[in-house]
């Protein structure tokens, strides 16, 4: 039989020597996942649809069957998969739940002499424990602050090559927090699998080292910052770097001139009422005509005033120099 672990233990036994599989559906797994979870569903997308519309609309029995109808004939490649995804064979299981997916693909598994642990209360449990845990966690935070354009990313990156601690919250975001943020990286992941990524990059910090992170608002581009954190965030110390607006306008150019500009006017106009309509068409005539340094100087006056309305929120005292 299966032992059981609560998921404030589960990273005590998912290891390199174990692996941990998602047996709910692609779409459930694609929505949110464990970080380092492998998916082997139990059922397709259409085929939980349809087991669950008989739970509903007919009974459990009705829904029951048709599950092992759809289950049985995959039996043998859920074993191959999980021999191929575990050659050492010790995995771990879960559902949504910890409920008839996972208990079933244990057994399975077992039954095949495989080392099997099942995740109790599944996948939600295992949210509920770390969305506490994004909550109550405390470190001693230093926010790396300064208008856009100053490398705050560059002086985060150079800080851990330094040996110090940090938290890149756009690089989990896939995107740099701004109207211009998603030029350059890849599709962002859901809120929950931010979340889930982001609990997974605390965890794997020391206990009460000092963790540096980029100032950012609380959303970055379609994700937000867990509301418990955000508030940590919100009233650490902040160093401060002040750089000229004429570096900060090469650093844009260097930084954005060499996407289409068709995307960068999309991007002006998503801050076109902010910007105003004038200084809008200023930016798109500069883009016309290749002036990247006028555009991006543009965009500054736009977001420098949105850094002073942010800054001037923060206690000074907490702000240095």
């Amino acid at each position: 039989m299966a032992n059981a672990i609560a998921p404030e233990a589960l990273f005590e036994v998912v290891s390199e020597d174990r692996v941990l599989i998602d047996v709910r559906t692609p779409a459930e797994y694609a929505h949110g996942h464990i970080p380092g979870a492998v998916n082997l569903p139990l059922f397709s997308n259409e085929e939980r649809a349809e087991v669950g519309t008989l739970y509903k609309q007919v009974n459990p029995s009705a829904a029951l069957l048709k599950g092992l109808d759809f289950v049985g004939g995959k039996m043998s490649s859920f074993v191959r998969q999980a021999s191929r995804l575990a050659p050492n064979r010790k995995v771990a299981v879960h559902c949504w739940r910890g409920g008839k997916r996972s208990g079933s693909m244990a057994w399975l598994l077992g039954f095949a002499d495989f080392d099997v642990t099942i995740l109790q209360g599944g996948y939600k449990a295992y949210r509920q424990y770390l969305l506490e845990a994004l909550a109550g966690y405390r470190f001693d935070i230093c926010i790396l602050g300064g208008h856009t354009g100053s490398g705050k990313t560059e002086v985060l990156h150079e800080l851990h090559r330094q040996g110090e601690f940090i938290l890149d919250l756009e690089a989990l975001a896939r995107h740099k927090g701004s109207a211009f943020g998603a030029m350059g990286e890849m599709p962002q992941p859901t809120v929950e699998q931010f979340e889930n990524d982001l609990f997974d990059a605390f965890r794997k910090l020391p206990t009460g080292v000092r963790v540096w992170i980029e100032d950012e608002s609380q959303s970055i581009g379609r994700v937000y910052i867990p509301p418990g954190f955000w508030q940590q965030m919100s009233a650490a110390p902040m160093l401060r770097m002040d750089m000229p607006v004429d570096i900060r306008v090469k650093k844009l150019v260097a930084t954005y001139a060499c996407f289409p500009k068709a995307d960068l006017i999309d991007a002006f106009e998503r801050i076109r009422k902010r910007l105003g309509g004038q200084h809008l068409k200023a930016a798109v005539e500069a883009l016309d005509r290749d002036d990247f340094f006028t555009a991006a100087g543009i965009a500054l006056r736009y977001y420098d005033k949105a850094y002073a309305m942010t800054q001037s929120k923060r206690a000074p005292e907490l702000i240095y120099p």
